[in-house]
């Protein structure tokens, strides 16, 4: 029987309003890790990803709004005033990329 690779999951709670309206402080949100030697198809303008841009950077929530020619890509948070984002550092490569966003669990109240 072939092997099963199941995708592995992180759970990030929101923090700030970089994403409001789409999520709020106090969401939950659950990842599929991306593996840093294969590729995701799931990278596509419109999807909510998990940004780490250093190792010594947090991780960040932010929008795919495009994806460059050279490969790059660029996000933003949905909240333009209140997000740093690639309008402030740039496109980002893809092993940057962390996660893709699967759902959100748990509301904030």
């Amino acid at each position: 029987m072939p092997a099963l690779h199941l995708p592995r999951l992180t759970r990030i709670r929101v923090v700030g309003d970089s994403m409001s309206p789409a999520f709020n402080e106090g969401d939950w949100l659950l990842f599929s890790v991306i593996h840093p030697n294969r590729p995701n198809r799931r990278i596509r303008p419109g999807a909510v990803v998990l940004v780490q841009r250093d190792e010594r950077d947090f991780l960040q929530v932010k929008r795919v709004t495009e994806i460059l020619p050279d490969g790059t890509i660029w996000v933003e948070g949905d909240n333009k005033g209140a997000s740093t984002d690639s309008r402030t550092w740039g496109a980002l490569r893809t092993e940057q990329i962390k996660g893709v966003l699967r759902l959100r669990y748990k509301r904030a109240r």
